[in-house]
């Protein structure tokens, strides 16, 4: 079973994507609603989005499953990321509307959730720490750069319209006070796209269960509104909206290499 594909680079830079994933195995399919079988949580496009990332010698993972089997962003203790805030956990029962994932009496049992832990969770994890130390020893040093997206406008989880780039560094913990203020400059250098650095999303668990500064590892999370590159209704992707807003991206990996 091939849960993850792993693309090995050359540079200092590595690109995790872990909630692309769209598979459901046919049984677990079954238990959920007709409206969660669409996985509309999904990270939709990211891999598309950020394929560029590999000219620039960048090493990419990225999911096969939805978040909906295991969310890879999670903590294995299911402890919450955002404590008083609306959140959905490792193995969700509730989608971002609020609505529920799964049919009546259908939800995973705490035994059935640390099954797909190891199924799931802890491969992808495995090759995620693998490849950083991997990457750390032919260059010193590496950025885990953690490439989300998410409804612009989600009531569940919070108030009015998200800016259009979400910058995230657990409150200036994660990364360098220079990276972020690198990546802050080129931000404020454009015009077309608002931003916000370490607002609603200032990085989930990879980018925080990760950073090691002072051993060389950076982590960062970008969360994008998803309505500047694709159909937030139909999920379709679109190539005239997503080239600007990875012309942008695009700098701010090549800030981060720099």
């Amino acid at each position: 079973m091939d849960t993850f594909t792993l693309h090995r680079g050359t540079a200092p830079l590595f690109i995790s994507l872990p909630h692309n994933g769209t598979r459901i195995p046919d049984e677990l399919a079954g238990r959920m609603t007709p409206e969660a079988r669409r996985v509309p949580d999904t990270d939709w496009h990211v891999a598309e989005l950020y394929d560029f990332a590999r000219s620039l010698g960048a090493s990419i993972i990225v999911p096969a499953y939805s978040r909906y089997v295991v969310d890879l962003n999670r903590p294995e203790d299911d402890v919450s990321l955002y404590p008083g805030q609306n959140t959905t956990g490792l193995c969700p029962s509730v989608r971002f509307s609020g609505d529920p994932v799964y049919l009546p009496d259908q939800a995973p049992t705490p035994a059935e959730i640390a099954s797909r832990v190891d199924a799931y969770w802890r491969p992808y994890h495995h090759a995620l720490r693998q490849e950083l130390f991997r990457i750390r020893e032919a260059h010193g040093r590496v950025v885990l750069w953690e490439g989300h997206s998410i409804r612009s406008v989600v009531p569940f989880l919070f108030d009015g319209r998200l800016p259009d780039f979400n910058l995230g560094t657990a409150g200036g913990t994660s990364c360098s006070s220079t990276l972020q203020q690198a990546l802050e400059a080129e931000l404020a250098a454009q015009s077309d796209y608002s931003f916000v650095v370490n607002g609603r999303f200032r990085g989930g668990y990879i980018t925080r269960h990760y950073a090691d500064v002072a051993s060389g590892i950076q982590t960062v999370q970008l969360e994008l509104a998803q309505l500047n590159y694709m159909d937030e209704d139909t999920f379709a992707y679109l190539p005239e909206h997503a080239v600007r807003t990875q012309a942008l991206v695009r700098r701010l990996l090549e800030r981060t290499l720099a």
